[in-house]
């Protein structure tokens, strides 16, 4: 479990509302998008209802010991934590409702394209870096700096191989993909495109495809999008082709 000691008030008592299943349909449904979105967002709202699970039990077993001391002061104060309940809630209610009105904002002011690429996008694992013979050495160094997320490092290698190279699918294909994680789509979509140039002859083709139509997802060219997403075969490219198409 990660330390959530440094998650703000405000959120916290948003996750507790959704754990507690008090939010309404809008706060829901926002709040399920965000958890779609954001994988470590969803993680650390996991780890937040393990907490306070645990913090519920012993709750439970230290009302249960002062029940057997002294049962009519355990109902004075089972009236009591129910008045307070009731107020921290009201003002959990108006803290919730600022909160997933900012968050609402954010969502539904980001374009559908942008969302998609970022539910949608996951980072190629990369090769094995054994290195066993030293003829592709700087390519494999590139990949441990890229597999170490020293993405522009390897950038910056395997451009210096690709301009005696360019023809070469494969390094094409992760110069690419490293380009995105770098967040310079723009810049990804050409190296993308000459790996695909291969068709059959080339392992990555599917993943190429797959990654060129989420290129041109970003940069908001949808047909272009769609015509790589549809020429791969991963299971991935076809979900994501469903939803640009509804």
């Amino acid at each position: 479990m990660k330390d959530n000691s440094n998650i703000s008030q405000e959120l916290l008592e948003i996750i507790e509302s959704y754990i507690n299943g008090t939010m309404n349909t809008r706060e829901l449904n926002d709040f399920n998008q965000l958890l779609d979105l954001d994988e470590d967002f969803k993680t650390k709202v996991e780890d937040i209802k393990i907490m306070l699970l645990g913090i519920e039990n012993q709750s439970l077993k230290t009302q249960l010991d002062e029940l057997h001391k002294d049962i009519p002061k355990t109902k004075v104060k089972e009236s009591q934590d129910k008045k307070v309940r009731y107020l921290y809630y009201s003002k959990f209610a108006a803290a919730a409702a600022i909160i997933i009105a900012i968050g609402s904002i954010w969502f539904f002011s980001t374009p559908k394209n942008e969302k998609l690429y970022a539910k949608y996008f996951k980072l190629d694992p990369g090769l094995p870096t054994t290195m066993s013979t030293t003829n592709n050495f700087d390519f494999y160094d590139g990949m441990v700096k890229y597999k170490h997320g020293d993405y522009k490092i390897a950038i910056e290698k395997w451009k210096v191989i690709s301009e005696k190279q360019p023809e070469n699918d494969t390094l094409n294909y992760f110069l690419g993909v490293a380009l995105m994680v770098d967040k310079n789509t723009s810049d990804a979509i050409p190296f993308l495109e000459r790996s695909v140039e291969a068709e059959d002859e080339f392992i990555f083709l599917n993943d190429a495809y797959y990654y060129l139509g989420l290129a041109y997802l970003k940069e908001g060219n949808i047909d272009l999008a769609k015509k790589n997403l549809s020429l791969s075969k991963t299971k991935l490219s076809k979900t994501l082709l469903s939803k640009l198409n509804n």
